[in-house]
């Protein structure tokens, strides 16, 4: 019998242990080479186990458990392995004998559709509509949804007497819901754990402040409800607000090498390029990846790349070296419906940017009142590198470039002085 071992694979430097998240085989399953088994999680990413082999799977770990790089997941029994000459058989059957097996089996799917309840057992429980008519598009039955349940809690007998006894009000049923004092308790994931204790330490390490403006985002707004047809048919991704406030950050981090620094040891490190990280919430938390050298990238290369780095967040699959390196942050409150807020610096960067929500409001403008699209910005920052005029004056002039977009494309400074060379 040949068994092989699957081995914690090492997420990147610096990382020597990892959570054993989920499985996702079951133990004792026969799987495919290069199958994925299993994900581990690290303080900084979600990664998978692939099977080396095809063969049966014998779990060394539970889900949950914190394994060493190196440690053993599981091992592989290869001689249990799909033999691939059975395929072979399979694709040598006869052209008639498939037509005969394919006839066969579509009366076999017909046989084996479930069937629909009728309205008696449909008296039986008392289903929604909504409920009913998901339950007819899946071919489930009341019996199959039961199944599905989780186990009756002191609770559910509670609500069933009741309902036996009290019939619902027509005010009543919609008004009221039903009391429950359970609780749920969970172990926090190791990224959640880690992210939490890199949280409390830059409350603790640095000296953070936090100033605030607010931009006009009419002008922005025009030029993509202009040109976003032409956009999306020259580069075949939609013009976002969020590639405008990146290539803005970008010059604005040029003109204040301060703000685009980080402190290491006694010595202060400046950069020549921005590494601008973008938060995104994911189901298992807040992953930051990075866009490299914005500096040199146009909006739609940023819309690109910011598509890509934020699908592969949600699904998991961000590698180490995307998450790692930033120089600078940006993070959007403003799709959740935040109004204003202080974000958290993000280690070892300095400063961090925060956007919000676009709300309409009444501003003067050249002496009249108008309603504008108005969006308040904070940046936090490090007082200990970063002073306060520079923290200021970085955040007017990423206001100036945004509530004048056409700047951005000669390196932040005006096109009518740029024109007359002054």
């Amino acid at each position: 019998m040949a068994t092989i071992e699957v081995k914690i694979p090492s997420p990147g430097e610096s990382i020597s242990e990892v959570e054993l998240s989920s499985w996702l085989v079951e133990d004792g399953a026969v799987v495919s080479k290069n199958a994925e088994i299993a994900e581990i999680e690290s303080d900084k990413a979600t990664l998978t186990l692939v099977a080396d082999e095809g063969g049966k799977i014998k779990q060394m770990a539970s889900e949950g458990d914190t394994l060493e790089v190196g440690a053993v997941a599981c091992t592989i029994d290869t001689s249990v392995a799909p033999k691939a000459n059975e395929d072979i058989k399979k694709d040598e059957t006869p052209q008639d004998d498939k037509k005969e097996d394919s006839s066969s089996e579509e009366h076999q799917e017909e046989k084996k559709e479930p069937k629909k309840e009728t309205s008696e057992e449909f008296s039986k429980v008392k289903v929604s509509p909504l409920a009913r008519k998901m339950m007819d598009e899946e071919n489930l039955s009341i019996d199959d949804i039961i199944n599905g349940l989780r186990r009756l809690k002191s609770s559910d007998v509670e609500v069933a007497k009741r309902a036996g006894t009290q019939a619902p009000t027509a005010t009543g049923a919609s008004l009221k819901k039903e009391a429950n004092r359970d609780d749920n308790r969970k172990r926090m994931s190791t990224l959640r754990r880690k992210l939490s204790q890199r949280l409390v330490s830059v409350k603790n390490e640095t000296a953070m402040l936090t100033t605030f403006n607010e931009v006009d985002m009419s002008p922005i707004m025009k030029l993509r409800k202009k040109y976003q047809e032409k956009f999306i048919e020259t580069h075949g991704i939609k013009l976002g607000f969020m590639s405008f406030f990146i290539k803005a950050c970008s010059k604005a981090l040029q003109d204040f090498p301060a703000v685009n620094g980080m402190i290491d040891g006694e010595d202060i490190v400046t950069h020549d390029y921005t590494d601008i990280s973008v938060a995104v919430s994911t189901p298992k938390g807040l992953m930051v990846p990075v866009i490299r050298n914005v500096e040199s990238l146009g909006l739609a290369e940023i819309e690109n790349e910011l598509k890509k780095l934020a699908t592969k967040a949600r699904d998991g699959k961000l590698s180490i070296d995307e998450m790692t390196g930033g120089t600078f942050t940006i993070t959007n409150g403003g799709v959740f419906g935040s109004m204003m807020s202080t974000p958290i610096i993000n280690p070892p960067q300095s400063a961090i940017l925060g956007m919000h929500n676009i709300i309409e409001r009444p501003v003067a403008i050249e002496g009249k009142v108008e309603i504008r699209p108005m969006m308040y910005v904070a940046v936090s920052y490090d007082h200990r590198i970063i002073d306060g005029k520079e923290s200021v004056s970085f955040l007017v002039r990423v206001k100036e470039l945004l509530e004048n977009p056409e700047n951005l494309l000669w390196d932040g400074k005006n096109s009518t002085e740029m024109l007359l060379e002054i």
